[in-house]
């Protein structure tokens, strides 16, 4: 993993800005979130608890680029991240750089159709997805999610109602969806 602190980075000239990732760690309501931003836009909101294993699951998502620790480069970003979480009925507004297969993309184009406080489950999504799929695919593109929130994978459920595989905890995902239906 290639991580490396902004007052450590000289602005090499040799480094592709489209390779590097500039992210920061803050804590949130529900733990830790990572936000990771790239020249085009967020790529990734983490939630966890522990900053080490954010940053470890960062560099597996993004192995080949340079991950730069700056918190002032997502400080817009992660305001509205943690507004976000506070007040799950406002809408998160940040430009998003997404990155996946072009099955990934479709799954996750849908899911932030999912309005917040109206869960669905993965039979649900499957209908709203055009061309051919499987739930476990679906299901495999939302574990594969690295923008949770602006990507909301936590709005879908098991198909008996369940909070199924959620990528982070169970904890985690009942507390989104409950805050969002109480917001809504």
């Amino acid at each position: 993993m290639n991580i490396i602190a902004a007052d450590t980075f000289d602005n090499d000239t040799s480094v592709d800005p489209a390779q590097t990732i500039q992210f920061a760690v803050s804590s949130c309501d529900v733990g830790k979130v990572l936000v990771g931003r790239s020249s085009k836009g967020v790529c990734a909101i983490l939630l966890g608890t522990d900053v080490q294993e954010l940053e470890i699951e960062l560099g597996k998502i993004f192995p080949d680029d340079l991950l730069i620790r700056c918190e002032p480069a997502v400080r817009d970003a992660t305001s509205k991240i943690l507004h976000f979480l506070s007040s799950p009925n406002a809408s998160l507004d940040i430009v998003l750089d997404i990155r996946g297969s072009s099955f990934q993309r479709k799954v996750w184009e849908t899911l932030r159709t999912i309005p917040a406080g109206r869960p669905l489950t993965f039979a649900q999504l499957a209908c709203r997805i055009p061309g051919p799929k499987s739930l476990r695919a679906i299901g495999q593109a939302c574990a594969e999610n690295p923008i949770a929130l602006a990507i909301p994978c936590h709005r879908v459920m098991g198909n008996s109602g369940s909070l199924s595989n959620y990528r982070y905890d169970a904890r985690c995902k009942r507390s989104l969806i409950n805050r969002e239906v109480a917001a809504a």
